[in-house]
């Protein structure tokens, strides 16, 4: 049914259809409390209050922009979401300390009892401990003993039997040294 005329006689205008920009509807991806739960056209539709086709044309526009991702989910649905940025580089390595090959001279000579696999790990111990100290210039027992021990026990029960067998090779490395009177400090000297 068509308005009637006004007192001038003409129409009155049709009420002007509001107009949604892409950000309008990506504010709803960005202005939600859980941002890992995908969007249905329903839900941009509420959120702005335009129509289907609307909602439809407008994410359909920021999925051609990379901005949105999008995928079935059955016969007749599909939902939207804001993709994570991809990360195509190769994670940066731990930076490591040049190992000087006379250590590993000295480990691979050091007195160590056990043979095979066993005197491997007891080796990769004692590399452990001497990089510790390297790290930590400063180091008491307790903390080689906590730090140290429970991730290199080297076949040893006991953090105890384990210090019984690092310790006398521990002091044998180069740059290692033991002050012996401030509380068993252990000090790794620059050579």
């Amino acid at each position: 049914m068509d308005d009637p005329p006004d007192s001038s006689g003409t129409q009155p205008a049709a009420p002007q259809r509001e107009q949604f920009t892409l950000d309008d509807v990506f504010g709803v991806f960005e202005d939600r409390s859980d941002s890992a739960r995908p969007l249905t056209a329903s839900d941009v539709m509420d959120a702005v209050d335009c129509s289907r086709r609307t909602a439809h044309n407008k994410l359909g526009e920021l999925v051609e922009q990379g901005r949105l991702e999008t995928r079935k989910v059955g016969a007749r649905s599909r939902v939207w979401w804001v993709p994570m940025p991809r990360s195509t580089a190769e994670p940066e390595p731990e930076p490591t300390a040049q190992r000087d090959p006379a250590v590993d001279v000295e480990i691979a000579d050091a007195e160590l009892l056990g043979s095979g696999e066993l005197l491997q790990e007891r080796r990769e111990a004692l590399r452990a401990a001497y990089d510790y100290v390297r790290e930590n210039p400063e180091t008491t027992k307790t903390e080689f003993l906590t730090e140290v021990f429970p991730e290199n026990s080297a076949g040893y029960k006991t953090a105890d039997q384990w210090w019984e067998m690092i310790e006398p090779a521990l002091a044998d490395l180069p740059n290692v040294d033991v002050e012996l009177e401030r509380d068993h400090f252990w000090h790794f000297v620059k050579g």
